[in-house]
């Protein structure tokens, strides 16, 4: 006896099939015409190992590095770059609104700018119009063109509207160039684009199931950046801290599961997933932690606050000569200092006086401070660590040693881990600033798991 065909449904066979009890997520993996296209098909595989429901839109561009078979095979379903394929469907909305997730990988220079514009000459860039979900662009391309104003631009516009745009990474390019540009690993994407959809109200709590961090669900803040003490209109005093060990923190909280909060002083591109708060000065930084704290399990201090600031700002430019067609000042000016509050010391103070007032032993986040040392003819970098430490009072802290040409501005690093009686728990390094942070965030776990739940 033949079996009756089922009647027509108006959707797609993976839609019939699709369990609902177990929340599939509806990924759009976006392709943009670049070398790196060939990685998208090892971020589709981690998408369908995952049990995920995947439709590529790959733009015209892009299917002249990797073609349409490619895409069909491994995702299982027709790929289309023409919003006229299908039309009965109407794919150019009905894609993008039905999408759990927009990721695009690689997202060119012409991409970024075709989205920051609200282009819709493709099916991907109607795509992009049409989603109500978290969208996702992994960028790819020459340093010349990730840094030049327009994509710096179009970067801003995309992530000012909630836009993610992952920051590229560092190494390779096509041919001889090195520098930043590449297309991140498709497991960091991957991992970027989980820890996007764990913060997200939309998608099923079922996707924390993949990750077993301790952090996962935990309130973490991390400052990064050296601040800045204005003089004058132009000047001010400062340091060399360019911010990315602080972003490196923020970014693999974020992929540990942690709801992060960055506040920075940097210039650097927002890590994906991350509420990122801007400040100058150390006084706005003061503020800005002491009140991202009280809601906070853990505060990272990575930034590197200037211990002193002008006394007095002068309204004008300080000149250096008398006045117009003078001679030039035989001295120049003296600029008295006065001392920045201390942060750190600050946060564990409120945090005393927080569990004084409550008799809650446990009660405010866990502090992990920062110490940037020289060493001197007194002591060591660990011998200055040690020092700080105990007058700090934080839980742990991390030293490394920093100078001209090492650690600030560069992506290399070696950081110690001090536990509060001075012993080294680990060293890292000579290493990348990421895998830095990743075995920080591996002391943190270690302590988060050992101490009792925080009352809510």
């Amino acid at each position: 006896m033949t079996t009756p065909p089922a009647e027509p449904t108006g959707r797609e066979p993976h839609e019939e099939s699709r369990p609902a009890s177990r929340g599939r997520r509806r990924v759009v993996l976006g392709v943009g015409g670049g070398i790196a296209a060939y990685k998208a098909a090892l971020l589709l595989r981690l998408f369908t190992e995952d049990g995920d429901d995947v439709t590529v839109v790959p733009t015209a561009a892009a299917l002249n590095f990797v073609g349409a078979p490619t895409w069909e095979a491994l995702s299982g379903k027709p790929v289309s770059d023409r919003v006229w394929d299908r039309v009965e469907q109407v794919p150019h909305v009905r894609i993008g609104k039905s999408a759990d997730l927009v990721v695009v990988a690689p997202a060119t220079a012409d991409l970024l700018a075709r989205a920051a514009h609200g282009f819709a000459d493709d099916l991907l860039t109607n795509v992009l119009l049409t989603a109500r979900c978290p969208v996702v662009l992994a960028p790819a391309m020459h340093t010349e063109m990730w840094e030049h104003p327009a994509t710096v631009a179009n970067v801003a516009t995309l992530r000012d509207r909630g836009v993610h745009v992952v920051e590229p990474a560092s190494g390779r390019l096509t041919g001889a160039d090195t520098g930043p540009g590449r297309l991140p690993e498709p497991e960091d994407i991957h991992a970027a684009c989980l820890a996007i959809l764990d913060t997200s109200r939309d998608v099923t709590p079922q996707v924390r199931s993949h990750r077993d961090s301790v952090l996962a669900g935990l309130r973490i803040v991390v400052s990064a950046g050296g601040t800045r003490e204005p003089l004058d209109p132009v000047r001010y005093l400062g340091n060399r801290s360019s911010g990315k060990q602080g972003y490196a923190l923020a970014a693999e909280a974020i992929a540990r599961g942690a709801d992060v909060t960055l506040v920075t002083s940097a210039s650097l591109p927002d890590p994906a997933g991350a509420h990122v708060v801007r400040v100058e000065t150390a006084r706005e930084l003061e503020s800005a932690m002491s009140a991202a704290a009280q809601q906070a399990d853990v505060v990272v201090m990575a930034a590197a606050v200037a211990d002193f600031r002008p006394a007095e700002y002068a309204e004008s430019k300080i000149k250096k000569t008398h006045g117009p067609g003078e001679e030039e000042l035989d001295d120049a000016p003296v600029i008295r200092l006065v001392r920045n509050p201390d942060i750190l010391a600050g946060l564990v103070r409120a945090r005393r006086e927080l569990r004084d007032r409550t008799g809650e032993a446990t009660a405010g986040p866990m502090i992990v401070g920062f110490a940037a040392e020289t060493g001197d003819s007194s002591g060591d970098l660990l011998h200055h660590a040690r020092a700080k430490l105990a007058r700090k009072g934080c839980d742990l802290l991390v030293a490394n040693e920093v100078g001209a040409g090492v650690v600030f501005g560069q992506d290399d690093t070696t950081v110690h881990v001090l536990a509060p009686g001075g012993e080294v728990l680990l060293t890292a390094g000579p290493t990348t600033k990421a895998a830095a942070s990743a075995a920080v965030w591996d002391a943190v776990e270690e302590a988060v798991d050992v101490r009792p739940p925080r009352a809510e």
